[in-house]
């Protein structure tokens, strides 16, 4: 039995088979990458030359290379795959601990080439198909019993990348070790969310997922809705993406929209919904005309310029899109929790609320009546529909927020159908799906109709779990210090957006007092959306335009005394930074002595895009990165650091993963990367306590051999030259003026060595000026109310 999956060979290029290729790649993992050999040639093409032979494969790296949002965490990656065909190649899935099939839904090429791979795959390796709903019996149909032992489905959403769900599907005969293999390095390795689900039609969150998109299509008419209201009634307020039902039909594309629809249709024959799955007439001369969504430049919406317009159903026309505006929705806009948002859209008496109300409780019923015929419980339903459809609940959480009784009555009031084990669930004196017991989040397990522990890889580590052990250590309005256990502790932002203010800062300075004294170690981290969207905006252009100086000049030193005081804590400080983790919240993560950083990361310090410059120690901190390790050589030459920590600052670049941000400077080649965010405050902790048991000692302070004022008049001679040709303003020239002086070290010399102190006091008298500036307070004035950056 493979235990150690170093090696993948991914069979098809198209974009599915290319987006697992790149994901593997992304995640460390070689990848062989093989598709047809193209039937046809170009004019004066060498059909027995490899490029050619090898055209389909290569051509998928191409287009990786091109596509938006990007595929890969780095353009390093694609040293990860390799390319070759079906015909001179497939001999080398050998080298493969696993063999993964994505070529086209045709049951025959499947069968065919698993025939071929059945006699060129070493013994114990793993095969799979990623399939969207092909019956694994009719796949290994003539296969022998050593391959149906390690064959599964393994289900990825696009794009790969981004989508956390990964559907595991075993046949009769699949291995149990092998779904444990392939579980755990899903989970672990690619960073994926395991959902098990059923050898059944488009297995679970499709199965759910596009039924719920038919039935709200199917209801819009008799609602008479546009679908520029029925997403807006179905997204956040809902507890959905923004992209919501027809938006999100766009972006997967309707042609294959259709097909799983279709797909549900043609082989559902005993679901008793049938007919919700077949295509409205709109939908079918939507697909014959071409008009497929962001695939072919027009679906449900259409970009025109800058506006987007909306299609009329019944014409077929596209039209600018109307106003939206219902009272359940704009009162949803203020509730932040996600369960009551979605209750009092769901409970409230306009048209979007009912609308929404019957909607969904027609899919929660029919969800329930699924149940064990496309997964056996709650858990792995839910979970399906979240990680693959990106609800912020699941189906049956909905119900929860909603009242599992309330929603019984309700479903047979209007002649809707719950699933009878609900009723019995509710007979036996559960009222929730859900619930928590002894700290644990448990559920309702039908089979057994008894309540179960919620599975959880040991790694998950959530600040919920803290709360319900009464871990609170200290905390304000803006931070909670909690005990994370085993001598850790754990400072948790919680502002709106995560954004620093006074009170967070006052709160890290109590964590590293109590820490210091009582603790081993550091984590700061948190279950939020992001970790920190940057500094509180809002109260700084207040406290520039009421011209209260000294109050910016004190939270600007004390959050780079902050910030300095984590670096060279006798304790060691471990940040654990995700998502958006921008200005004020790079300059903390930059603060600690080691990163432990989600995969997914989007950091950047970005304050010139609001006429700033970064004020927590960001300069200093990027330097101190990038040229610090070579700061006091003379042998170094020093400009090319600095024009490439100047450009990443002056030029508000974000790095778009934690492998960018390390190739940015942002993280050190000793940080670490969490594939799955659910293990980053797990990984954070393990790497504090592993720093303290092997007998930290804070870093020497760095010093800066710096050009001082030849430097910056270097490269104001640039910036004289943009100015004149149009590409700045005169006020972007000052901001990035500011920036110079601080880089190079203000009114030194290269023989002299410039302290991290001298920096910060040169960053902190810059930030000052620059927020006395009228464009400065117009650009933060711009980005508070139209949230984008102003160039004036």
């Amino acid at each position: 039995m493979t235990t150690r999956i170093r090696k993948v060979a991914v069979l098809g290029a198209g974009v599915m088979g290319s987006g697992i290729a790149a994901h593997l790649a992304n995640s460390g993992v070689r990848a062989l990458l093989l598709d047809i050999v193209p039937p046809k040639a170009a004019p004066g093409e060498d059909t027995s030359s490899k490029a050619f032979r090898n055209k389909f494969a290569q051509g998928a790296l191409a287009n990786l290379r091109k596509q938006k949002p990007s595929p890969i965490v780095s353009g390093e990656v694609f040293t990860n795959i390799e390319v070759g065909n079906f015909e001179d190649d497939l001999h080398r899935i050998a080298e493969c601990d696993w063999v993964v099939e994505v070529v086209k839904e045709d049951l025959k090429i499947k069968q065919d080439l698993f025939a071929k791979v059945e006699k060129l795959i070493r013994p114990g390796t793993i095969v799979s198909s990623n399939t969207s709903g092909m019956s694994i019996v009719g796949m290994t149909e003539g296969r022998g019993a050593e391959f149906k032992k390690n064959f599964l489905v393994t289900h990825f959403f696009n794009p790969v990348r981004y989508m956390k769900l990964l559907e595991l599907v075993a046949g009769k005969e699949t291995a149990p070790e092998v779904l444990k293999t392939l579980h755990r390095f899903g989970e672990e390795v690619l960073g994926k969310g395991i959902v098990y689900g059923k050898d059944t039609t488009n297995f679970i969150a499709n199965r759910i997922g596009v039924y719920g998109m038919m039935r709200t299509i199917a209801a819009m008419d008799k609602a008479e809705l546009s679908i520029e209201e029925v997403d807006k009634i179905f997204g956040p307020a809902m507890g959905r993406p923004k992209s919501a039902v027809f938006r999100t039909a766009d972006i997967v594309g309707l042609d294959t929209f259709t097909h799983v629809a279709k797909n549900c249709y043609d082989t559902l024959t005993h679901d008793e919904e049938r007919d919700v799955f077949a295509s409205p007439a709109f939908l079918q001369k939507m697909v014959e005309k071409g008009m497929l969504g962001d695939k072919s430049g027009g679906g449900f919406y259409k970009k025109q310029g800058k506006d987007i317009l909306a299609l009329d159903l019944k014409t077929l026309e596209y039209r600018p899109q109307a106003k939206v505006r219902y009272e359940s929705l704009g009162a949803a806009r203020d509730i932040e929790d996600v369960r009551e948002r979605v209750a009092s859209v769901m409970n409230a008496e306009d048209k979007a609320a009912k609308f929404a109300e019957g909607v969904t409780l027609d899919v929660l019923a029919y969800t329930s009546r699924r149940i064990p015929e496309i997964a056996d419980d709650v858990v792995n339903v839910d979970r399906g529909v979240r990680w693959g459809f990106g609800w912020d609940l699941g189906p049956f959480e909905v119900w929860d927020a909603y009242g599992v009784k309330k929603g019984v009555e309700r479903m047979k009031a209007l002649g809707l159908k719950p699933a009878a084990w609900v009723e019995e669930m509710l007979a036996a004196g559960r009222t929730s799906f859900y619930g928590v017991e002894n700290g644990k989040d448990t559920y309702w397990d039908i089979p057994s109709k008894s309540v179960k522990v919620v599975p959880e890889n040991a790694r998950t580590q959530r600040v919920e779990y803290l709360k319900r052990g009464n871990k609170k250590i200290a905390g304000n309005d803006g931070a909670t210090l909690w005990d994370l256990g085993d001598g850790a502790t754990l400072l948790e932002f919680h502002t709106k957006m995560n954004s620093i203010d006074d009170q967070i800062i006052e709160m890290m300075n109590t964590a590293l007092d109590e820490t210091e004294k009582n603790h081993k170690g550091l984590v700061i981290g948190n279950d939020g959306s992001n970790f920190s969207a940057g500094a509180n905006i809002v109260a700084l252009l207040w406290a520039a335009k009421s011209g209260e100086f000294e109050s910016i000049r004190k939270l600007v030193t004390g959050f780079q005394a902050v910030n300095q005081r984590m670096r060279y804590s006798p304790v060691p400080v471990v940040t654990a930074p995700f998502n958006l983790t921008l200005g004020g919240g790079a300059e903390v993560t930059m603060g600690g002595n080691a990163i432990q950083a989600s995969a997914e990361l989007y950091m950047g310090l970005v304050e010139v895009g609001v006429g700033l410059i970064p004020g927590g120690g960001g300069n200093m901190q990027l330097l101190r990165n990038v040229y610090g390790p070579f700061g006091t050589d003379k042998d170094f030459d020093f400009f090319p650091f600095l024009k490439k920590i100047f450009l990443t600052i002056g030029m508000a670049k974000v790095a778009t993963s934690a492998e960018e941000a390390r190739e940015a400077g942002f993280l050190t080649q000793a940080d670490g990367i969490s594939a799955n965010r659910d293990f980053l405050l797990s990984d954070a902790k393990a790497r504090v306590l592993g720093m303290a048991d092997a007998g930290f000692k804070a870093p020497r302070p760095t010093r800066f051999r710096l050009p001082g004022t030849s430097g910056a008049a270097t490269i104001d001679m640039m910036l004289y030259d943009m100015e004149l040709n149009g590409q700045v303003s005169a006020h972007d020239r000052k901001i990035a003026q500011k920036l110079a002086k601080v880089l190079t070290g203000g009114n030194t010399s290269p023989s002299l060595l410039v302290t991290e102190e001298r920096l910060l006091e040169l960053e902190a008298e810059a930030f000052l000026s620059l927020c006395g500036e009228e464009k400065t307070q117009d650009r933060l004035q711009h980005m508070i109310e139209k949230g984008k950056p102003l160039r004036n």
